[in-house]
């Protein structure tokens, strides 16, 4: 028959294990460790019954008396993990020589228990040596005392352990029955009540007392009848003394032995810390007061720790003249809370079990003691009512308006079961169908949880109540968690009633139209503040996003997005026309569920392929929605080594002559027409395909046409002169010219036929400015304004400044430089030149284009070089606070002369 440890405690474990049960165990679930004279087994929480093993064949069931007596103990933590911890000289180990302990146990797994049911066993052999003279060990349930014995040649009968079993009835074998050389064990004579009993008594009232080979073991439950208390230092401690006599036929002997264990009044208690004072000095194991303390260890469950360990867990260990203190956080690592219901209301209690081991030696005796004290302490019930936290209506959007509730703290061995509503009680599974998003939340360090649940605004479940002449609506929520503690379904419940209060809400519209260039989409939100983010394609708006494109009105904000921002997506390319859509979502920022979503797509008037008359073309392949695995650097011409000038990830740009590239060239009528394809070269185009089934094709023709012949008429009109020309000496016109340099050499010039000029942003961009027809040194020449615009209109809009009153653009981030112009064979009058450098740029509206155009005109100046100072005659940029350059000061007949001159087609890439 199988004797249970405890019906009611194991009632508990099968409970708290649950499903775990059924689990088949591993090698790692039963493990065992030696620490020292303890050995100490680790079980998992997937068994309820086990056995000590007494030999191959017999097998005695623990039952909690026989643990007592026999030198066992054993905890469980809040999750069922088990710990067993047995003395060395428990009844069940096999001795060998009183140095090597060898221990077996097995378990079993629940359920109806048959002959082919399995039966796990875990077994481990120790090494002990040496002995001190005396062994002290309290442990939770017992304590021992291990003294060496001096009877001589006192055996035992082999392989058979005094205390242990001698068959599968549980009795037990006597100690009185050993022969030790003539002796024999008589009596025992407890102290102080001089009671005297012999071994047979004493096993009866459940102490046990063995031989071994060279010690006496005896061992009491802590609370025997002839245990007594006696105040330590302070400190109340259990003492058991006792005498036991050996008789020879005309002789006998005596050997004292005395144990003394702490009680749990040795402990002090505040909500931080624990404080365990253990006496230095333990009287009644003391002869006299001369001793020396030799070692001092702290340990959790029976195992040391070093320094290191204790310091990372806080724990402290101080030695004073009376006492050894022991302090440990509440909460620390090595220990556990558990949870209880006093009156429905939720308490938690801190247990660890530490552990002291003490050596010392007295001076007169030359005997030294063992100490070791396993000793559980358990703080007392702290009150840790649950709080539900109410995040509504902060987190609540409405259209999807929603209470987040947040019920905790708890220990891991609360759950929650179900939440009763006023109409009715769901599970926790049942929530989550409903839509409730039930969750089990864990702090970081995996010792706490609590339960988040949002319900809907919109359920059943939720009271509504409109205050019409307030403008607002009152939802309600009551609720009652259902709790338990496990193992022991300990059930405890919470209530709740939240309330949220909104405004009668508008839901938000979104509007939105095109013009040449832009979307443009407004979001109204009528009667509240945006209570959304917005979404703009795949981006957030952002601070940063809002201050370029965002305009706030009182009740409304629009978006102005160019059509081309990396933001919208290209459905579709034309010939004259790009096809573009830009999707905004208005999102609740605490579940990311969206409230509207709203799409516009326009087509845009754009000139994608340019034809110069000097037979160069330009295009811009754009990548499109249709082709999302698109590379657009890895497009060509139809000749596949005719790459893009330019490309990222949404644009290629070209630049090609119509006789290269592959060009075709056909005439229709009196027109010549070059046409082109962009496309992915065949390997490419292949690999797309094999990768992304679903990729269409990507094709983009291109083509210029051209009037092959073309008559132009020119009208000259003449009339008589009144007299015929002559010569005024003094006057005449001078020319100017304005190049753009190759590099900043200045020796090699653009020529007419290569613009237009394509350079990359950021790229110099050298000018020479050069009065060409005067060989007069007095003549200077002074740039006055220099700015770009758009196209070749001098005049248009929009304008950038490069260089003002004859000094750079102080607004200018890149601003322009001048450099010196020395004569050379080329430049006889360095005064007739000018040179500056620029940076290629883009106009702000045109920051997401891939390219576009620029053309620079230049005001010039030329003066009188002798003449007075002052005015732009100056110099270039001579006084920069001048700022009023305009004011002209030159008295001499040669006035100055404005001139105006303007660069090529410069294009941006």
């Amino acid at each position: 028959m199988i004797i249970f440890l405890s019906s009611g405690l194991f009632c508990l474990l099968m409970a708290a294990v649950g499903i775990q049960a059924q689990q088949t165990p591993s090698i790692n679930d039963l493990t065992a460790e030696c620490l020292g004279n303890v050995i100490r087994l680790s079980v998992a929480p997937l068994f309820e019954e086990f056995d000590a093993v007494f030999s191959e064949f017999a097998f005695i069931n623990l039952t909690p008396g026989l643990a007592t007596q026999c030198g066992f103990s054993f905890k469980f933590d809040p999750m069922g993990n088990a710990m067993f911890f047995a003395s060395l000289q428990n009844c069940f180990s096999q001795n060998m020589d009183d140095k090597m302990f060898s221990l077996v146990m097995q378990f079993r797994l629940p359920g109806n228990h048959t002959t082919e049911d399995p039966v796990y066993r875990v077994g481990k052999t120790c090494s002990y040596t040496p002995w001190t003279s005396r062994e002290i060990l309290c442990d939770r349930n017992y304590m021992e005392v291990s003294v060496r014995r001096t009877l001589p040649d006192i055996q035992t009968i082999p392989k058979q352990p005094t205390g242990g079993p001698k068959a599968r009835s549980g009795n037990f074998r006597r100690g009185a029955e050993a022969v030790a050389s003539g002796y024999k064990m008589t009596a025992v004579v407890f102290s102080p009540s001089k009671n005297v009993m012999n071994v047979d008594e004493v096993q009866r009232k459940g102490y046990a007392i063995a031989n071994t080979l060279t010690r006496l073991v005896l061992r009491s439950p802590h609370n025997a009848e002839e245990t007594y208390l006696q105040n330590v230092a302070g400190v109340p401690m259990r003492v058991l003394s006792t005498s036991t006599f050996f008789e020879q036929k005309w002789l006998v002997t005596r050997v004292d032995a005395t144990a003394v264990c702490p009680t749990p009044e040795a402990v002090a208690f505040t909500p931080e810390v624990i404080t365990w004072y253990m006496p230095k000095h333990i009287d009644p194991l003391f002869s006299s007061d001369a001793f020396t303390m030799l070692e001092v260890y702290m340990g959790i469950d029976a195992k040391r720790l070093d320094t290191e360990e204790m310091a990372a867990r806080n724990y402290s260990v101080l030695v004073t003249e009376a006492h050894i203190i022991v302090e440990i956080p509440v909460g620390a690592v090595g220990g556990n809370f558990k949870s209880h219901i006093q009156d429905d209301q939720y308490f938690v209690t801190y247990t660890i079990e530490p552990m002291l081991e003490l050596l010392w030696i007295e001076e007169v005796a030359h005997e030294n003691t063992s100490y070791k004290v396993l000793f559980p302490i358990t703080t007392p019930p702290m009150a840790r009512p649950p709080q539900v936290r109410n995040y509504t209506p902060l987190d609540t959007v409405p259209e999807q308006a929603v209470f987040v509730l947040e019920l905790g703290t708890f220990n891991l061995d609360v759950e929650l079961l179900n939440i009763t509503f006023p109409t009715m009680v769901l599970t926790v599974a049942e929530c989550n169908a409903r839509g409730f998003n039930v969750q089990e939340q864990r702090s970081p360090d995996n010792t706490l949880k609590t339960f988040r649940m949002e319900v809907p605004f919109s359920d059943p479940v939720v009271f509504k109540e409109r205050r019409a002449e307030q403008g607002v609506t009152t939802f309600t929520l009551q609720l009652i968690y259902g709790l338990v503690i496990f193992p022991e379904y300990a059930p405890f419940s919470h209530s709740a009633v939240v309330d949220a209060v909104l405004l009668d809400i508008v839901p938000p519209s979104v509007t939105g139209y095109c013009d040449q260039e832009n979307f443009h989409i407004t979001v109204d939100y009528r009667n509240q503040e945006p209570f959304f983010v917005v979404l703009v394609g795949k981006r957030l708006l952002n601070h940063e996003f809002a201050q370029q494109y965002l305009t706030e009105g009182d009740t409304d904000f629009t978006i102005t997005l160019p059509f081309s921002s990396p933001d919208a997506v290209f459905e579709s390319v034309h010939s004259s026309a790009v096809r573009s859509r830009l999707d905004v979502a208005l999102l609740n920022p605490y579940n990311n569920m969206t409230i509207k979503y709203f799409s516009l797509a326009c087509s845009f008037l754009k000139t994608l392929t340019e034809c110069f008359s000097n037979g160069t073309m330009t295009a811009l392949a754009v990548k499109v929605e249709s082709a999302p695995g698109l590379n657009p650097g890895q497009l060509t011409l139809s000749d596949p080594a005719c790459g893009p000038t330019y490309s990222d990830d949404r644009f290629a740009y070209f630049h090609f002559t119509v006789n290269s590239c592959g060009t075709t060239r056909k005439f229709i009528n009196n027109v010549m027409l070059y046409e082109n394809e962009i496309s992915l070269p065949d390997e490419l185009e292949v690999k797309l395909n094999a990768t992304t089934s679903s990729e269409e094709e990507y094709q983009l023709k291109v083509s210029c046409s051209y009037v092959a012949n073309i008559t132009r008429t020119l009208a000259f009109l003449t009339r008589p002169r009144d007299n015929e020309p002559f010569a005024e000496t003094g006057t005449g016109r001078l020319m100017v010219r304005m190049r753009l340099a190759q590099d900043a050499s200045y020796n090699t010039f653009h020529q007419e036929e290569d613009y237009p000029v394509v350079r990359y942003l950021r790229q110099p961009l050298h000018f020479e400015v050069e009065l060409t027809t005067s060989s007069d040194p007095k003549v200077a020449l002074v740039l006055d304004h220099c700015w770009a615009t758009l196209n070749e209109d001098r005049d248009s809009r929009p304008r950038w400044n490069l260089i003002i009153n004859g000094c750079e653009n102080p607004e200018d981030p890149y601003r322009v430089v001048f450099h010196p112009v020395e004569a050379d064979a080329r430049v006889r009058f360095p005064p007739h030149v000018k040179r500056f450098e620029a940076y290629m740029f883009s106009f702000a509206g045109d920051a997401v284009e891939p390219s576009g155009q620029v053309f620079v005109h230049c005001d010039v100046v030329i003066c009188d070089a002798s003449s007075p100072t002052g005015g732009p005659c100056s110099g270039q940029c001579v006084n920069q606070d001048n700022l009023k350059r305009g004011q002209r000061h030159v008295k001499d007949f040669f006035e100055e002369r404005h001139v105006y001159v303007s660069s090529g087609y410069i294009l941006w890439v």
